[in-house]
């Protein structure tokens, strides 16, 4: 039996009811927090640049445009729906795959279970095998697919949402093997952005959430995909991974141990890459202002960082200390860490067009260096340190075991809501949509929660 087959076998059998209930609260939150993360991503230049594309591309009422008054068709809304979630690189990561799991799931299961009339359950059940798929498909070659200048969200996205199609479709499980294969064409991603702070790294879900329905409808109707899409000579992981792959690990524990349960719920609109490090910063510098030092007392900053993120995160220098665009600046570890620094906090508006033009942060961000860390592990789940020095000669170190939001260390409920409530207006609306979505699996049906969703723009 190929991995397809195996994935796809355990996922048109899965039913919501043999998740542990401790497992079904943190799904159910990272739902809501995904649909928050939308109501923040409405304001962006991509996301207008997307709904500029969809209007044109023709009008269906199939499913919800978030944050708008507009309907469309199902794969245009996932469409939508995916680059709202990931556009302020807000969004949920699973660490060991270096995967951004709800941008290419969620909007999937929506948009379908919208226009299928589903029940809440037969939602969240979708979206539950999208988190478990997309995570171990990314986890089982860790920067893998990064390593070779892919965006793994996007490579394994466009499978993962093929099986939520799939699922929601009740589609046979050739069928759904034929989906997955299919959508294995659509796997990309170029991490090219990286070096001119472009919007591209936004849309990638976007691509991956309509891939997937879009090779889910072309299943159903005869077309045909590689059942050894993953393993094969020419499947993702020869062709589009730079590291070893553990193949068996994708479904060895399936149904047993729940990749959902261990995703992170960000706090910082920034890269996963440089969350630990700014969590470390945090501690060392609440012991400076504790002693009464500003951000203009600092001499230097110092911090171990994993090799895996350097690139990302950390180089070319040059360029990481003056962003290029206000995206290229969830990118840039040193002028993160200096906006940090100086404002206290890092947020949404610390990310703005105006922020990254303030000398301030430059100036500090000029004093950041690092040193490769010894940690082997999954990049997004190392340990930080930083240690800021002062000019006359005192030292501030902060150490995280790993950062602030994921599997040990999850975001509180009350920090949950006050993420979801600060990235919009309509508090009492987006207070009723936050509750709906942490019960959304006693709903009968998804199409109240997807109007008042409209409403929040």
């Amino acid at each position: 039996m190929t991995i397809s087959n195996a994935l796809a076998s355990w996922a048109l059998e899965f039913k919501w009811s043999s998740v542990p209930s401790n497992v079904k609260t943190i799904i159910k939150e990272h739902c809501a927090d995904g649909i928050g993360n939308a109501i923040g991503g409405s304001k962006s230049t991509v996301a207008q640049a997307a709904l500029a594309t969809i209007v044109q591309s023709g009008h269906s009422d199939k499913a919800t445009l978030w944050n708008s008054s507009l309907r469309s068709s199902v794969p245009s809304a996932a469409f939508y729906n995916a680059i709202l979630i990931h556009a302020l690189d807000f969004d949920d990561t699973h660490a060991g795959g270096l995967v951004h799991a709800t941008a290419p799931t969620l909007p999937v299961a929506w948009a379908l279970g919208e226009s299928l009339n589903a029940s809440g359950d037969e939602v969240i059940a979708a979206y539950t095998v999208g988190l478990e798929v997309i995570s171990r498909l990314g986890a089982a070659s860790p920067h893998g697919f990064h390593a070779r200048g892919l965006h793994a969200t996007q490579v394994c996205g466009s499978i993962a949402s093929a099986l939520v199609s799939a699922k929601l479709m009740k589609l046979s499980l050739e069928q759904s093997v034929h989906a997955m294969g299919i959508a294995g064409s659509f796997a990309g991603g170029l991490l090219e952005f990286l070096n001119t702070g472009s919007s591209t790294k936004q849309i990638h879900p976007g691509i991956a959430a309509q891939a997937g329905i879009n090779a889910a409808t072309l299943a159903a109707h005869g077309a045909t995909g590689p059942e050894s899409v993953l393993e094969g000579e020419y499947g993702i992981y020869r062709t589009l991974s730079n590291r070893s792959v553990d193949l068996d690990s994708i479904t060895s524990d399936l149904g047993r141990v729940w990749q959902s349960g261990l995703i992170t719920i960000k706090p910082y609109p920034a890269c996963q890459l440089s969350h630990v490090t700014l969590d470390a910063t945090r501690a060392a510098w609440m012991q400076a202002r504790t002693d009464g030092y500003s951000s203009s007392d600092i001499s230097s900053i110092t911090a171990k960082v994993h090799r895996d993120s350097l690139n990302i995160v950390c180089e070319p220098f040059t360029s990481k200390i003056s962003p290029k665009t206000a995206y290229d600046a969830k990118f840039s570890l040193p002028w993160s860490v200096s906006v940090l620094l100086i404002d206290g906090e890092i947020g949404i508006s610390s990310f703005s067009e105006e922020s990254i033009l303030r000398s301030e942060v430059t100036a500090l961000a000029s004093k950041f260096s690092y040193t490769p860390s010894e940690d082997h592990g999954a990049a997004a789940a190392a340990s930080g340190e930083v240690v800021i020095s002062t000019y006359d000669g005192h030292e501030y170190m902060g150490v995280v075991a790993s950062s602030t939001g994921g599997p040990g260390n999850r975001l509180s409920l009350a920090d949950l809501s006050a993420k979801f409530l600060g990235q919009g207006t309509h508090l009492d609306l987006a207070a009723e949509v936050f509750d709906d979505l942490l019960h959304i699996d006693e709903s009968s049906t998804i199409q109240e929660i997807s109007a008042k969703i409209a409403r929040l723009r």
